[in-house]
């Protein structure tokens, strides 16, 4: 399959933003993409550094403006389309979505983000009410798409549900960076951290990963940070974590990359984690935090068993 993916870094327009995603888009079909995936919310600035009720305004139905728009845009370029959306869902409940686009301008499913962070710089918990539709690939002509948004992606249990359900490559439309005073040490510990995290899914669950981050600064809006650098360094890698292929750390960039979906059936014969795991063994998986007083797993699958003995 070959792979387009789009490193932007945008600007306060947002008609900019999307006008340059479009000729990007165009680039990447021309070379033969057949899947093309963007940024996290890459219809305007990273709007979250900042508490503002006005940013609403930003969010948009799905269907809306923005499926219509890359809706067509598929259609004319006959690709699919990893769309990362500020969803309006109703008065007052909003969402952070992916949204994939089929080559016909179908929607052919949506992922809402279910992991919020909420930092300084990060303040998407004021915007974003959590995912409520699970860990689900979306099924599409090209293949089944595990599609999660970036801060899911330090998550080895939400890239793990969708292995189990059948995903064939895990998808992170993305927007982290530095904040401006960070040291150059500290920079470094934080990229190879997200790098690791994320080549770890792919080791683990067999399955080549893509991630695309946007680009440049950003000012903080409230003037409280000196803002945010986002550190690019998109990039595609393999189902052993091997590096495909990765972006400029800051500046712009587009490319399309090759990825050989059969490759994962052949590296799960090798290591067959999906066959080894001791499932009976996680049942305690589901508790924030195991303490002391908490039952252990043994007793877990006891009150099991007992209970399909009934």
């Amino acid at each position: 399959m070959k792979i387009g993916i789009i490193q932007q870094q945008n600007t306060v327009c947002t008609e900019t933003n999307i006008a340059n995603l479009s000729r990007k888009i165009r680039e990447c079909a021309q070379q033969d993409a057949e899947l093309i995936v963007l940024q996290e919310l890459h219809n305007s600035l990273y709007f979250c550094q900042t508490e503002n009720t006005d940013f609403f305004d930003l969010a948009e139905t799905i269907p809306g403006p923005s499926t219509e728009h890359f809706g067509a845009l598929a259609r004319e370029q006959h690709v699919v389309i990893v769309l990362s959306l500020f969803e309006k869902r109703a008065a007052g409940l909003y969402h952070n979505t992916a949204v994939v686009i089929e080559k016909d301008g179908t929607i052919a499913g949506k992922y809402r983000k279910m992991h919020i962070p909420d930092d300084p710089a990060y303040y998407e918990k004021f915007y974003f009410t959590p995912g409520d539709m699970g860990f689900v690939p979306v099924h599409t002509s090209i293949g089944r798409l595990g599609v999660l948004v970036c801060w899911d992606q330090w998550y080895p249990e939400a890239a793990r549900l969708m292995a189990l359900q059948g995903a064939e490559l895990l998808i992170y439309p993305t927007a982290i960076g530095w904040e401006s005073n960070d040291t150059v040490d500290e920079q470094q510990r934080q990229l190879d951290a997200w790098r690791i995290v994320q080549r770890g899914h792919a080791v683990a669950n067999g399955l080549p990963v893509v991630t695309v981050n946007r680009t440049g600064h950003e000012a903080d809006p409230s003037g409280q940070t000196n803002g945010i650098r986002f550190w690019g360094n998109s990039f595609v890698c393999g189902p052993q974590g091997e590096l495909i292929h990765e972006l400029p750390n800051s500046s712009e960039a587009t490319c399309v990359v090759e990825v050989d979906l059969k490759r994962s059936e052949q590296v799960r014969r090798w290591w067959p984690f999906l066959r080894d795991r001791r499932i009976e063994d996680f049942a305690l998986l589901t508790c924030r935090y195991i303490d002391e007083r908490q039952i252990r797993p043994s007793e877990c699958i006891h009150e099991t068993d007992a209970h399909d003995r009934r």
